[in-house]
């Protein structure tokens, strides 16, 4: 799993009574990172950092939460935090950490008014710096998360937090995906049913699959940028549809170590292990 990347820790805020949460992917030392987002409704934030030309080449925690873009507060929160323990970009006036957030929508299922806020965040940030958290499913930002969103009101099945390893010799590639697809699940819970197509009748505005990919191995941005893009690959194999119009299907990929490795080598694994972890959606839930 991604706590299983040398300096990566992960930290839940769980709310479970009112459906909704926040999960943080913090990094020991600045990480080399870079994104893509792939739906057509994101919530996010500090995104166009993650360009290859953007000046910031490192950052130090990604934040995934609940809430659609009321959730983004949950950033700002870890942000406060890391600033209390000396992380960030230096300048001559201060560290400013570098906190990268992506928000799913659960408000459908959450209590009315509840969302991740900058204490949730800041909370998150606490479990990760005390040695974090290791579970998986209605945890974090996958509390409130649904698949199947397609199928109308009442017919989708439980989304939740997934996770995957893949191993080449040195080279450590893993996922943290919070599942929230407006498709199914290839193979999960309803989606035996059958296909999505002119007859889906959902909202489409309970949606969105955000998640984290992470390496051992040494990337620069535009190696990070290619880990994003394999992610999505992987989404679109374990989704059907993926990607749609009303998702905000988002990824972050962080370079958080110094094994040789090529850019194909490392996007063929993170295609498989996104892939497999979204599937493996029904023992994480």
């Amino acid at each position: 799993m991604i706590w299983e990347i040398p300096g990566i820790t992960v930290g839940h805020m769980t709310n479970a009574a009112d459906r909704t949460g926040c999960t943080v992917v913090l990094a020991a030392e600045p990480a080399t990172a870079s994104g893509e987002v792939r739906g057509s409704a994101p919530a996010t934030r500090e995104f166009a950092l993650l360009d290859p030309m953007a000046t910031v080449q490192q950052i130090d925690a990604v934040m995934l939460s609940g809430g659609s873009a009321f959730g983004l507060a949950a950033g700002q929160g870890a942000m406060y935090e890391l600033e209390g323990v000396g992380r960030g970009f230096r300048t001559p006036w201060g560290s400013v950490p570098i906190v990268v957030g992506m928000s799913l929508f659960d408000l459908a299922v959450a209590t009315p008014g509840f969302r991740p806020t900058e204490p949730d965040g800041r909370a998150a940030v606490r479990r990760a710096l005390a040695g974090g958290d290791q579970t998986l499913g209605r945890v974090g930002a996958g509390t409130g998360a649904t698949v199947g969103g397609w199928r109308g009101d009442g017919h989708g099945v439980a989304g939740g937090l997934v996770g995957g390893l893949a191993e080449e010799g040195d080279l450590r590639v893993a996922c943290l995906v919070a599942v929230n697809a407006w498709g199914d699940v290839v193979g999960h819970g309803e989606s035996q049913l059958r296909e999505p197509g002119l007859s889906a009748r959902g909202s489409g505005l309970t949606n969105t699959t955000i998640g984290v990919i992470a390496t051992n191995g040494s990337l620069d941005k535009v190696g990070c940028q290619h880990m994003a893009r394999g992610a999505h690959d992987g989404l679109a194999r374990a989704i059907n549809p993926p990607h749609a119009s009303f998702d905000g299907d988002a990824f972050v990929a962080m370079s958080a170590g110094e094994v040789e490795t090529s850019i194909d080598e490392v996007r063929w694994l993170t295609v498989k292990i996104v892939d497999e972890a979204i599937r493996s959606l029904d023992s994480a839930a």
